[in-house]
C-alpha cells in the first residue's frame, strides 16, 4: 500500500534511505535557514568547555561551517569564523582568554599527518571543533559529541546529534532544554 504524500515506512525516511533509531544519546533536528543552523550552534557554544569535541561530519556544502560560526558565537569568540580548509587550524579567542579550536581534517592525507597537530594540548586548552572527523581515525578520544549534518533541500538541514559519553549526555540535554524547555 502507498504511503501519502510526505510519509515514510518505517524502513526509509527521506530520501528513501534508513533513519536512526533514536535513543537518549541522539537529538535529530531539521534546520530550515542557515540563520536557523546558526542559532543551534548558538546554544551548544554556550555549553562548551576546555577538553570538548565536537565532529562535524557532512558533505561539502552540508552547513558545517555555518554551524560553526554560530558555536563560535554561543560561546562568546572574539574572532570571526571562517573555514580553515587551507591552513587545517583556526584559533578563536574569548575574552577570558579561552580558545576555541576549529580544525578541518579534509586536506589531511594520513593519520601520522595528524598526529602532528598535538590535539591533546588543544584539549588541554580549549575545546575543539572538527570537520571531516573519520580522517583523524582513531586520534578521536571515545567521549565526543557527533553531529551529522545533510544537506536535505535548498536551505534545508538535517542534523542528527550522537552523544558519545556522560560529558556529551549533559550536552544533548542542555540543549533539549535550551530548544525544547524539557528534556
Amino acid at each position: 500500500m502507498p504511503h501519502p504524500q510526505g510519509a515514510a515506512s518505517l524502513s526509509t525516511g527521506y530520501n528513501s534511505r534508513a533513519m536512526p533509531i533514536l535513543d537518549a544519546h541522539m537529538l535529530e533536528f531539521f534546520s530550515r535557514s542557515p540563520e536557523q543552523t546558526r542559532r543551534i550552534g548558538v546554544r551548544l557554544g554556550g555549553l562548551l568547555k576546555a577538553g570538548d569535541i565536537i565532529c562535524l561530519e557532512g558533505n561539502l556544502g552540508a552547513g558545517k561551517t555555518t554551524f560553526t560560526q554560530g558555536l563560535a558565537q554561543g560561546w562568546g569568540s572574539l574572532d570571526t569564523v571562517s573555514s580553515p580548509t587551507f591552513i587545517l587550524v583556526n584559533m578563536y579567542r574569548r575574552a577570558d582568554g579561552g580558545h576555541l579550536y576549529h580544525l578541518d581534517a579534509y586536506r589531511l592525507d594520513s593519520v601520522p599527518e595528524a598526529e602532528e597537530l598535538d590535539l591533546d594540548s588543544m584539549l588541554a586548552d580549549g575545546a575543539l571543533i572538527i570537520e571531516w572527523p573519520k580522517r583523524l581515525g582513531n586520534l578521536i578520544p571515545g567521549e565526543h559529541l557527533w553531529i551529522q549534518l545533510e544537506h536535505m533541500a535548498e536551505e534545508h538541514r538535517q542534523m542528527n546529534f550522537h552523544a558519545h559519553g556522560k560529558r556529551y549526555d549533559e550536552l544533548l540535554d542542555g540543549i533539549r532544554q535550551s530548544m525544547f524547555g524539557g528534556v
